[in-house]
């Protein structure tokens, strides 16, 4: 699946399992027919979802405060809002596309996660960066221009620093 707007990690030999809940998961929260399978990076899993990712997201927290035993195997769920092959060029494309979702005044910072590519992380940050009018908090952003490489594919978000559903963090605010 080159499509994906879900990015999940689970511990590593468990993608099985981590596949099973997730696509249970997202049946629970309204997605009907989720397409959910693993990649080559052992501990990584991705989801296409007929959901807005970021509702998918804020749904599966909202489940995970009723029903935290249902997330066994899951660990983090990340929204993508595009996916590119990974080249410099595709990258750039989708940040320039998504960068205007920062506003004048808001802070950002580019967060990279690269797995199986052998494009310089720094390159990534540079090109991204200069399509992003806007002050550099690298502490407290108010958005991330978060670019996830998978390999040969990339998927590229902006999003708030709460968009992203850390279940080890949520389980621990719970109590």
């Amino acid at each position: 699946m080159i499509d994906f707007n879900l990015l999940i990690s689970c511990a590593r030999r468990m993608e099985n399992e981590a596949c099973s809940e997730i696509w249970f998961l997202l049946s629970e929260v309204g997605d009907e027919n989720p397409a959910v399978e693993k990649t080559d990076v052992s501990g990584l899993i991705i989801a296409k979802t007929s959901l807005d990712p970021f509702q998918a997201v804020q749904k599966l927290r909202d489940l995970l405060m009723r029903s935290p035993e249902e997330f066994r195997y899951t660990l983090k769920i990340v929204p993508i809002e595009l996916t590119v092959p990974t080249r410099i060029e595709r990258i750039e494309e989708a940040v320039r596309m998504l960068s205007e979702k920062i506003d004048i005044n808001e802070t950002f910072r580019v967060t990279v996660e690269k797995r199986h590519s052998q494009i310089s992380t720094r390159e990534i940050i540079d090109v991204a960066a200069k399509h992003v009018n806007r002050k550099v908090s690298l502490e407290k952003p108010d958005k991330i221009v978060l670019i996830e490489v998978v390999g040969r594919v990339t998927g590229v978000s902006v999003i708030k620093p709460n968009d992203i559903l850390s279940v080890v963090k949520e389980k621990a605010k719970l109590g």
